[in-house]
């Protein structure tokens, strides 16, 4: 009998030791490495070909590489199709994760069925059973006549059945389901989540067949499993939405065919998930009953603008330590930039709880909404109202000085197509001979964007 390998994986970055540790060498994370056991049986697939399939010996020029082979298709679905790049590519390893309930099945349902009257498609899953999928897709009106459908956790078993009916695209829901019989740990743990995604993974790149991945998150919000697994996968997308939202949103965080952090909206209704192809006007309140504290700002999501309004609420602090609190944005670059508006803009708010909310559920990362966003504490700690007509945005330094940030001109213009008339900007996003149909206001230090709020 074959003796068993057994190894020590990191799951926050994938690193491989000999022997069980404290804190993982590679990221300094402590108490992160799983024990995964290697059989033999692994070994020997390993042999013959790694994660991508079978390798050839034979090398080629870039430029002798054809790409009519891989044609993309589209999964029937503008917005899904934008976080993909454009579409599925054949012998892709897609993985979608999200919280129990925020439309992971419901999506992959709708996009097979309309994909089955095109191609072949197996959806596999292993945590429901046929007649629970069936009856999903009766209610959401789907045409069933064509997708063909298996309750199997057996990796065997799935790729035996993908070998007899040949799909074009398949479906595992879930990974952290399903298992390798010659794995001893229980689904879910770390080797069988990395073997099982592993054998899937090499089955489509062999074939050309697309393969969809449905995977579950942790509490914090991250994909449950070892870190390798997004090494494997060619790209990985997350669905967010609390279940009281009608709106989830589906983000790229990796994307070997298209650009990362794409993002698509969609909305919840009693058919199933709809896109919606203008994310900025559910993100937009504007009517006449504005309070103070509220500014609208332009983010660049991927390869296209977004309009969002961020609200700020400062008030007195009864504690000795003020409250800074911020949702969608990070809490420490609030508490940074709060610092810069005492020193450079001339407010001081040590005394004060600042509340920041972006609207929407929106996460922003990048620092274009720095200029918006103190914009907003100045209007709340004011108490005076901006005219609703007036967008903002800019990367703010520590010296207050407003940065310029990417595709300065193209966030205007989206601003102009939503009817604003004003938009505060850093002096390097404005161009010579201005845009036409709305007032540009470029600013170079801080204190000059605050004396431009109300001008």
């Amino acid at each position: 009998m074959a003796k068993q390998k057994t190894a020590y994986v990191c799951n926050e970055c994938g690193a491989d030791f000999s022997k069980w540790q404290g804190q993982c060498t590679e990221c300094g994370v402590w108490n992160s490495l799983s024990e995964v056991r290697l059989g033999a049986v692994k070994a020997s697939r390993e042999s013959r070909s790694g994660y991508a399939g079978a390798r050839s010996n034979k090398a080629q020029l870039l430029d002798e590489i054809s790409l009519e082979d891989l044609p993309r298709f589209t999964s029937g679905t503008h917005e899904f199709d934008r976080v993909l790049g454009g579409g599925f590519v054949p012998g892709s390893v897609v993985l979608i994760g999200g919280n129990p309930g925020a439309g992971k099945s419901t999506l992959l349902l709708q996009t097979l069925c309309f994909l089955a009257s095109k191609m072949k498609a197996l959806y596999v899953t292993g945590e429901e059973s046929l007649q629970q999928v069936a009856m999903r897709a009766k209610r959401l009106n789907l045409p069933s006549d064509s997708l063909y459908l298996l309750s199997e956790t057996n990796v065997e078993a799935i790729v035996s059945a993908a070998e007899e009916h040949q799909p074009k695209v398949l479906v595992v829901d879930s990974i952290q389901v399903v298992h390798l019989s010659d794995i001893q740990s229980a689904p879910g743990s770390v080797s069988q989540v990395r073997e099982c995604a592993a054998f899937l993974t090499r089955f489509a790149k062999t074939t050309g067949t697309v393969l969809i991945l449905v995977g579950h998150v942790t509490k914090d919000g991250s994909l449950a499993g070892p870190k390798v697994l997004e090494h494997m996968i060619d790209c990985s997308t997350l669905l967010d939405g609390d279940q009281d939202n009608r709106f989830r949103i589906l983000r790229s965080h990796k994307n070997r065919f298209g650009a990362v952090n794409e993002l698509g909206v969609f909305a919840m209704t009693e058919q199933g998930l709809k896109e919606v192809s203008n994310p900025s006007a559910i993100f937009l309140q504007r009517n006449e009953d504005r309070a103070a504290g509220s500014v609208v700002m332009v983010v660049w999501e991927g390869t296209r603008p977004l309009l969002v309004e961020i609200q700020a609420l400062v008030d007195d602090s009864h504690l000795g330590n003020p409250r800074r609190v911020a949702v969608g944005l990070e809490q420490n670059r609030l508490a940074m930039l709060l610092a810069v508006l005492h020193r450079h803009g001339g407010l001081h708010l040590g005394d004060q709880d600042v509340f920041v909310n972006v609207v929407g559920g929106v996460k922003v990362t990048e620092t274009s909404s720095d200029l918006a966003l103190l914009l907003a504490v100045v209007s709340s700690f004011r108490d005076q109202v901006l005219s609703q007509e007036l967008i903002a945005f800019g990367e703010v330094g520590l010296s207050g000085e407003i940065r310029p940030v990417p595709n300065g001109q193209d966030r205007v213009r989206e601003a102009v197509k939503h009817g604003f008339k004003r938009a505060i900007v850093p002096a390097a996003n404005c161009p010579k001979n201005g845009i036409e149909g709305i007032e540009l206001v470029p600013v170079k230090r801080l204190s000059d964007a605050i004396e431009a709020l109300w001008g």
